[in-house]
Order: C-alpha cells, then sequence, then structure tokens
C-alpha cells in the first residue's frame, strides 16, 4: 500500500464511500483491542482509500464507547499517512448554520476520563504538542475539497468535545457559547490526540446538524431531528470525499510525521520488552 494513503472516519451516517474501486475488507486486531469494523481498502480518483466508520456499521457505539485506540493504531498499521474525520455536530453560532460545514482547528476537551486517549502508559510517556491540534496542510486540503460542493464553509472554528451520549443542558449550552465555541461534538478530539501519537495528519471536517439547546427560537437538539439533517450532509460529505482524493497528492509537507521526536520523555533503556513489541508501529524510527 502506498505510504501516502488516505485514511477516512466516517461519522454519524456515513458508512461507505461511493467509488471506491478494487474494494477490499480487511478485519484487524489490534494490541489494544478491535476497531469499530472492517477497515475498507479501495482506490478512488487514483489514490488509495482506508475507509472506517467511527461508530460501526448501524451505529454500534456510542461515543464514550468508542476504541479510538485500535482504530487510529489500525489506520496507521495499514499504511494511512493522513486522516480526514467526519463529524456531525451542533452549531453554537448563529452563523453556522445546519448543513454548513467547518474545517476544524482548534478543540476544548470535556470529555471525563472513560475514554482512552494516549498509546503511551504502564512504563513509557509521552508528551506530544497540541498546541495546534490539526494538521493545516491537510485542512487545506480539506477546506478546498468542501468549498466546491458543500452550501457554505467555515475556515476554522473550535470544536468543544463532550462526553455524551445525552446532549448538553440549556445551562452548559449557553457557558460554552460564552466560552465563544464554534461547534460542540463528542468524538473528535480523542481522535486528534491519538493521531497526533501516531504521528498522522489529521483533521476535521465537522458538519452542523442543529443549533444544541442555546437558541431558543429554535426546537432543542434531538437525535430525530439530528437525523433529519444527517441523510443531506453525508450526501455532501460522499462529494467532499471525491474532491479530496483528487486533491490528495498535492498536500504540502508539515511536521506531523515528526510529533514524538521531542514528546518521548522515557529513558529508552528503561522501556520493557513487552512494551516495545506492543508500541513497536510507534518506535520504529525512534527508540
Amino acid at each position: 500500500m502506498s505510504k501516502k494513503s488516505l485514511g477516512i472516519i466516517g461519522g454519524s451516517g456515513l458508512y461507505e464511500i461511493a467509488g471506491l474501486q478494487r474494494l477490499a475488507k480487511k478485519t484487524l486486531r489490534t494490541p489494544f483491542g478491535d476497531p469499530s469494523d472492517a477497515y475498507l481498502i479501495g482506490e478512488l480518483n487514483g489514490e488509495t482509500l482506508v475507509f472506517l466508520p467511527r461508530h460501526g456499521v448501524g451505529h454500534r457505539f456510542n461515543p464514550s464507547e468508542i476504541n479510538y485506540r485500535a482504530n487510529i493504531y489500525g489506520m496507521k498499521k495499514l499504511g494511512v499517512s493522513s486522516i480526514l474525520s467526519f463529524s456531525a455536530v451542533g452549531s453554537m453560532k448563529a452563523e453556522i448554520k445546519p448543513k454548513d460545514v467547518v474545517i476544524v482547528d482548534q478543540f476544548i476537551d470535556r470529555t471525563v476520563g472513560y475514554r482512552k486517549h494516549t498509546f503511551f502508559e504502564q512504563g513509557m510517556v509521552a508528551h506530544v504538542s497540541m498546541a495546534k491540534p490539526v494538521c493545516w496542510a491537510l485542512s487545506e486540503i480539506a477546506y478546498q475539497a468542501a468549498k466546491h460542493v458543500a452550501p457554505q464553509v467555515h475556515p476554522s472554528g473550535v470544536y468543544l468535545c463532550m462526553e455524551g451520549p445525552q446532549f448538553s443542558t440549556r445551562a452548559e449550552s449557553l457557558l460554552y457559547r460564552s466560552w465563544g465555541v464554534d461547534v460542540i461534538g463528542m468524538t473528535n478530539f480523542t481522535e486528534a490526540k491519538l493521531a497526533r501519537e501516531a504521528e498522522l495528519c489529521y483533521a476535521t471536517l465537522a458538519f452542523s446538524t442543529d443549533y444544541d439547546c442555546w437558541k431558543e427560537d429554535e426546537e432543542a437538539v434531538s437525535a430525530e431531528k439530528v437525523l433529519a439533517v444527517i441523510g443531506a450532509n453525508v450526501e455532501t460529505a460522499k462529494k467532499i470525499i471525491q474532491e479530496a482524493a483528487t486533491l490528495f497528492s498535492k498536500k504540502k509537507s508539515c511536521e506531523c510525521p515528526h510529533a514524538l521526536q521531542q514528546g518521548l520523555v522515557t529513558d529508552v533503556s528503561k522501556i520493557s520488552a513487552k512494551t516495545r513489541k506492543k508500541l513497536g508501529l510507534f518506535l520504529r524510527k525512534h527508540a
């Protein structure tokens, strides 16, 4: 597989990619358990794509149950260098309307510790920089791809990552708005942290489905309301993937493949053989 394979993580409703050629399905078991589903591998517009539905086909895993580590590890093992992540979100600003797309460039983490968000533990420590939590070069590709097909594309935005699976209270929603966040979701910052540790480029395309519950002249968010908008967003996402596959070969170089150079802090001589084996996919060029 090409060293520059493009990974696609599909959010709510996005369980397949239209037009994949030479399609193959790969089921993996990782040192961190099983990914959400089998990976679909194929070619699109001359690029190798690796696709994974974040919640599993049929939406079987809630945001706190997703095995994020296995999902990202599997992408790395399959030769992916960059991941475009598609996510359904609530809008926290009036100007971000349902069906709009936000190219996220910052996150606030409000998850509460249920999920695993690092590969490095139990005898090994790494502190990677998350000052700029997404890949600027891949985000540029995402923006160029989205602006041709989405109703409205916002080139930057802050994504508040909450735990879920319940939606916010109105008091929480108003608090988050006072922080200046643009969208709210339940998944993407966990992925972004792990992708950075795995030295993969990562970018988020956030698809607005609702106004959460802060907007008093709008009905509060509900699963039924979200699903009503998701269908249109999924069709837009599929078109964006087609565009992104065409543009991917033009991606500029970035710092993401070297994220661990300044992040590994454990004395190499103190890393156990068991940990070396478990993390060999990440350590082979560092230790």
